[in-house]
């Protein structure tokens, strides 16, 4: 069942990217605000999450959906498609190419901190590359499998991290990186917190950690992290979730989780 999920969130994720590429080549607009006035939803959001919702309840009309832009739906077989249609919005509204279709399914309520994920699929469109993974089958990019890089000493290993939409927040994230800064090879913040996850499960980062995530965010991502061979962990030994995400091989996620800890990321709350 996995594999069969896996593929499915696959496929809708490559058609949805498609739709999410020919929108951004016809010219972007913000349709609305969100948290904050740099929080933003366009058109393509939407339209994309619409698709979405069409081609998951053609194929699987029992299971319940929750999405970025549309809210939960409720269903009854006990799965939960967590979807976000274009992660990384304020890239693609600057034509900046890493945004993704992130689309996983969960066993449980629809809550990271007690949800199974069964399956994902992040699909950016302008690379054309498809990260995915099935529970217990591994993770894959472009069907082939991947793996985390081999464990390093936090001062050789490339991190990433991204910052909330509070100008408040990111000020002090901002002061956490300052003192991560000198403890690390160096830091990346692309803005697509799915593709970062994908990434670190592909070996092109060493770990990676963020705050202020949303269910729809990390769904994936961690999956496919997970199945890869990264150790993924929440705050305090939670699953990971709006508190804390930090995912690595696990030898290096232990000693990450300590120096964010160290450097004041989890004082204050979110």
């Amino acid at each position: 069942m996995s594999i069969e999920l896996r593929d499915l969130a696959r496929d809708i994720a490559i058609e949805a990217g498609a739709l999410a590429a020919r929108r951004r080549a016809e010219g972007v607009e913000v349709a609305a605000s969100k948290s904050s006035p740099v929080d933003i939803v366009t058109a393509a959001d939407r339209e994309t999450e619409e698709l979405i919702r069409r081609r998951i309840l053609e194929a699987r009309p029992d299971d319940g959906i929750l999405g970025e832009e549309g809210g939960t739906t409720g269903g009854t077989s006990g799965l939960t498609w967590v979807v976000d249609p274009i992660d990384g919005t304020v890239n693609y509204l600057y034509g900046i190419p890493h945004y993704a279709v992130s689309i996983a399914v969960v066993e449980g309520e629809p809550d990271p901190l007690t949800w199974d994920a069964v399956a994902a699929a992040v699909h950016n469109p302008a690379s054309g590359e498809t990260f995915d993974a099935a529970r217990g089958e591994g993770a894959r990019l472009g069907g082939e499998p991947i793996a985390v890089r081999a464990p390093v000493e936090l001062s050789q290993a490339l991190l990433a991290t991204g910052f909330a939409y509070s100008a408040e927040t990111r000020g002090r994230q901002g002061e956490v990186v300052a003192r991560l800064l000198p403890q690390v090879r160096d830091l990346r913040r692309p803005g697509t917190a799915s593709l970062d996850l994908s990434f670190l499960a592909c070996g092109r980062l060493d770990a990676y950690y963020e705050r202020t995530l949303s269910p729809w965010d990390h769904a994936a991502g961690v999956l496919i992290a997970r199945e890869a061979g990264a150790l993924v962990l929440g705050k305090d030994g939670a699953a990971p979730d709006r508190q804390l995400c930090i995912a690595a091989h696990p030898e290096l996620a232990v000693v990450l989780e300590r120096a964010v800890r160290e450097a004041g990321a989890l004082d204050w709350d979110v």
